[in-house]
């Protein structure tokens, strides 16, 4: 059995990280993205402070672990799978890069993800060709718009690798004409013209809730490159999705850079039009470069001083739309885990996610549609580390309302420690952790009489810990009118502020994210 080392192992030193009075680059948030540009900066002779409010660098990608007889369950927070992690593949090149070492656990290759509707169950193998193979025995009326749906993914996966200048102008031309004439589109849109069984349209949409928006909003681009990146496998961090940021802080530290907890950033300094260093609580940090890897509408209106924003970015960040927010409950249950593999399970009342999205807007009574439910214990069964012997864990999701209103508080009250204990909000939160409970043991039968652990987080604990808006994971609604160059850049809008994160061109996901983080250290090192 392979072992790993607590989540908070480093968080007393981190916390206590002594801060110098200037560095060469100070970087707001310890997110992969900012975790990665800093362990590439740091490799190439910078001197890098890395900050984050959190007591565990990670972002998204942290675990945390409780007490349990004979050891601790732990849990993630936001890493389940990850696409194209083969020998090769894109996530293996970007970790190796920057010297991380990080081992990867394929799902299972015939059905890594599972729909489960109400009348039928379809499992998503990593493989285009069975994938449509699939889909036209159980739909063969639809075998026309299925080629057609298959020929969007390949444009995009072709588009999506071509060299920028002409080499991607003759992708587009010879090979990505389908693409390119919906790149301003949405996938819902595109299906609705392509495909008349509402069956095969909810199995092509099933995996909504790895982007987090309604299909006649979200972009075709981002839908198709999302299923592209999981064709190429599915794959899961073996010692859970803390290590990755763990591997990425260790090398920024052995570099001579700091990860520092506990340290948030309360403004961004700007002296004479440009971005000089960061202010927190108890601290002034000096740098000639700040990259902020938080949450890109706080990074413009609240550490940007207004009066230093160009206008045009301050209208932007007013207007711009956040993605979905997401319920995580996690579950220690005693004993194994009958019915569900390495892989994930994806419930749904119904073939119709647009109405469920707007179910969701309507408010959380209203938003229970489906769920998703995966197990690290089952993925990764080889790590002790993940429960004690004689235990499992899973994890339940479902999309929610992100706003604290939602929950019964006011944002001054969401801002404060104390909303945990608002009785309303309790309540709320009770009621949604025992319908995903209700849900889980309907899919795996007797799982919720062995529950001996539970715990729960809404976007307004999501927002606590990450400072996202909305509460969301996904950053930025990657509608057609935020998304590839809707989006930020790596430079920000002032001379020596930088961007990285879930809310940049790169995109949202552990990939989009350290993508992200390289650009805008490729971005720094070009212009230092």
């Amino acid at each position: 059995m392979i072992d790993a080392h607590s989540p908070v192992r480093d968080t007393k030193r981190r916390v206590h990280a002594t801060l110098p009075a200037a560095c060469d680059v100070v970087v707001i948030g310890a997110g992969m993205g900012g975790l990665y540009a800093a362990a590439s900066l740091s490799r190439a002779g910078k001197r890098v402070v890395v900050l984050d409010a959190h007591y565990v660098a990670g972002g998204c990608a942290t675990m945390f672990e409780r007490p349990v007889d004979g050891g601790h369950l732990r849990f993630d927070i936001g890493v389940h799978y990850v696409g194209d992690c083969g020998p090769g593949g894109l996530v293996p090149r970007l970790l190796e890069g920057v010297g991380a070492d990080v081992r990867w656990r394929a799902l299972d290759p015939d059905a890594f993800d599972v729909l489960v509707f109400p009348d039928f169950r379809f499992p998503i193998p990593a493989n285009k060709e069975l994938y449509q193979s699939r889909l036209t025995e159980m739909f063969p009326a639809e075998k026309a718009g299925i080629e057609r749906y298959m020929r969007l993914l390949a444009e995009v996966d072709r588009l999506g690798a071509a060299k920028p200048g002409m080499g991607l102008l003759v992708q587009a031309l010879l090979h990505g004409r389908l693409a390119a004439s919906w790149r301003g589109g949405t996938i819902g849109a595109f299906l609705d013209e392509t495909i008349k069984d509402p069956r095969c349209k909810a199995v092509m949409l099933g995996q909504n809730g790895d982007y987090g928006l309604a299909p006649r909003r979200v972009s075709a681009m981002l839908h198709a490159g999302l299923a592209n990146h999981y064709f190429k496998g599915a794959y899961y961090p073996v010692g859970g999705g803390q290590v990755m940021a763990d591997e990425l802080a260790a090398i920024i530290e052995k570099n001579g850079g700091i990860v520092a907890l506990r340290k948030p950033v309360t403004r961004i300094l700007v002296e004479g039009g440009r971005a000089v260093g960061v202010v927190g609580e108890d601290f002034e940090l000096r740098a000639p470069v700040v990259l902020s890897n938080a949450d890109i509408k706080k990074t413009m209106l609240e550490l940007c001083p207004r009066e230093s924003l160009p206008s045009v970015w301050a209208g932007r960040a007013e207007k711009w739309e956040m993605g979905g927010a997401v319920f995580l409950s996690c579950f220690g249950v005693k004993g194994p885990i009958e019915g569900l593999g390495a892989q994930n399970l994806w419930q749904f009342d119904s073939y119709d996610f647009d109405a469920a999205y707007a179910g969701v807007e309507d408010g959380v009574e209203a938003a229970m549609a489906g769920c998703y439910v995966t197990s690290a214990s089952r993925k990764d069964p080889d790590t002790a580390a993940h429960a004690p012997e004689g235990y499992s864990t899973i994890e339940a999701m479902t999309l929610v309302p992100g706003e604290p209103e939602a929950w019964g508080l006011s944002r001054e009250a969401a801002g404060k420690l104390r909303y945990r204990q608002d009785s309303r909000y309790r309540a709320i939160k009770q009621r949604v952790e025992d319908e995903l409970l209700r849900r889980l043991d309907h899919m795996l039968p007797g799982t919720a009489s062995r529950v001996v652990y539970r715990e729960s987080a809404t976007p307004v604990s999501h927002s606590r810990f990450t400072g996202a808006s909305g509460g969301t994971g996904y950053g930025l609604a990657a509608t057609p009118g935020q998304f590839l160059d809707k989006r930020p850049g790596a430079r920000g809008p002032l001379p020596g502020l930088y961007l990285a994160g879930a809310s940049t061109r790169s995109g949202h996901g552990i990939v989009g994210a350290m993508m992200s983080g390289k650009k805008a250290a490729n971005a720094i090192l070009g212009d230092t």
